[in-house]
């Protein structure tokens, strides 16, 4: 028998049984659909848990740290081999923007400072970096440009720092996004490092001890959820200038040699960050990021999604017994047909092979309802039920709480076939086993 005719007698047979097709197939339905949507609830979580991350900051951007500064503190060995701690500068900065995935690399010089526009100051924290590679950073404009190779005090503001400037002389605090009307785009700055400045200016004070700058906004960022929102940017070398004076002011020992405290860098592709954190650890540097929160949260949702899986496992591993049963019987009513293929000339791999594609049928069709089931519930769960599933899973926030990818569906269709076919061969090796005179004689 060719292949066609294996396929309509295998329908034919699987239709005169309709009763006990139909309960083979719904159990590898609610297999298959228990398999998929408990998975598709973990990969939710990993979803959800990138989103949560990424709203954070860049999950491509790492923080490196001098060995000497947080070794100790974090229990990293922190040194080059020699018992002196690694030292972040321009040596070292070239060869960590060599290491394979890093796409851009800079010092991070930063100073909490004061800003003042007109009778407003507002006080945040102003890192000076490469202007050059800030497009590469990912830092998104709302307003006006990004630094550019060239400028000097000028400032690109997060997003929420413009709402904190208030009147010193009307009240001693932020105002936190209340009255102040100032815009850092077109008004006169002038920059400190002098934190009582706002006092001095209440209090009509004019003994200032530290340098003003006079400094230009030239640019807005967007993302006011991220942290880049809370920040102020200014290019590298005026921040080199302006630590030096505060050291002066401070009365603090001239430095020999620039060593920078922390250093960016943006690695091209999420999955090479760890990869680039470890050549930078094995360096004699310590670094930190948001993938390694992420990292730590995928691995708690993969011990669920591994649990969630299990449990429908177990409904598909019944709905294979059901599938072995109902393939048994059906070699028990059909003894004498068996019997009369024989006789007539059917080949064994024959009848072998049509009692396998008769399981593998019923987990196939099962299977495919399975996953249009399964798509049904998703679509439910992220919709009428979010809510309710939410709270019931901790209050998990997120997009979505099921994701289906559709290689998992299609992998979940493959698996009920499989099982269909793995479930039908030993009763398929019984059909060609029987003896054609003993199946002949059965009544």
């Amino acid at each position: 028998m060719n292949s066609r005719d294996l396929l309509l007698l295998g329908l034919r047979n699987l239709l005169r049984r309709k009763t006990r097709t139909l309960l083979a197939v719904t159990g590898v339905i609610v297999g298959t659909c228990a398999i998929i949507v408990m998975l598709s609830i973990g990969f939710g979580m990993s979803a959800n848990f990138e989103e949560q991350i990424a709203s954070y900051g860049d999950l491509h951007l790492v923080n490196v740290y001098g060995g000497g500064m947080y070794g100790p503190m974090y229990g990293y060995d922190s040194g080059t081999g020699d018992g002196k701690p690694a030292q972040l500068d321009d040596k070292a900065i070239a060869s960590i923007e060599k290491i394979k995935g890093v796409e851009a690399a800079t010092p991070r010089i930063e100073e909490y400072m004061t800003i003042s526009i007109g009778k407003y100051i507002a006080q945040a924290s102003v890192i000076g970096m490469r202007p050059d590679v800030m497009q590469k950073f990912g830092y998104e404009i709302q307003d006006g440009r990004l630094l550019q190779p060239g400028d000097s005090l000028n400032l690109v503001f997060g997003n929420q720092v413009p709402t904190w400037f208030y009147n010193p002389k009307k009240t001693m605090y932020s105002s936190w996004g209340g009255e102040a009307k100032v815009d850092v785009l077109t008004d006169k700055i002038i920059i400190t490092g002098d934190y009582e400045f706002g006092q001095k200016r209440r209090y009509n004070q004019d003994n200032i001890d530290y340098k003003q700058y006079k400094a230009k906004g030239v640019g807005l960022l967007a993302n006011p959820n991220n942290e880049t929102a809370y920040y102020v940017y200014t290019d590298l070398e005026s921040m080199k200038k302006i630590q030096e004076d505060l050291r002066k002011a401070r009365k603090e020992p001239p430095v020999n040699q620039l060593v920078y405290n922390n250093v960016m860098v943006y690695v091209k592709s999420i999955n090479d960050v760890q990869d680039v954190s470890d050549a930078i650890r094995e360096m004699g540097f310590q670094t930190s990021s948001l993938s390694d929160w992420l990292e730590a949260m995928k691995e708690q949702s993969r011990m669920i999604q591994a649990v969630l899986g299990g449990i429908g496992a177990i409904s598909l591993f019944v709905a294979a017994l059901g599938i072995t049963n109902t393939m048994i019987m059906s070699i028990y009513e059909r003894t004498k047909e068996i019997g009369v293929m024989k006789v007539i000339g059917a080949n064994l791999p024959d009848i072998r092979r049509m009692f396998l594609l008769e399981a593998g049928l019923i987990g196939f069709f099962g299977g495919l309802l399975g996953v249009i089931v399964s798509f049904i519930i998703s679509f439910m769960m992220n919709t009428v039920l979010y809510g309710f599933i939410s709270n019931i899973l901790g209050g998990m926030s997120g997009s979505s709480i099921s994701i289906i990818p559709w290689w998992m569906a299609a992998g979940g269709l493959a698996f009920a076939t499989l099982i269909g076919v793995i479930s039908g061969y030993s009763p398929a090796r019984r059909a060609m086993r029987l003896s054609a005179l003993e199946s002949l004689r059965n009544e």
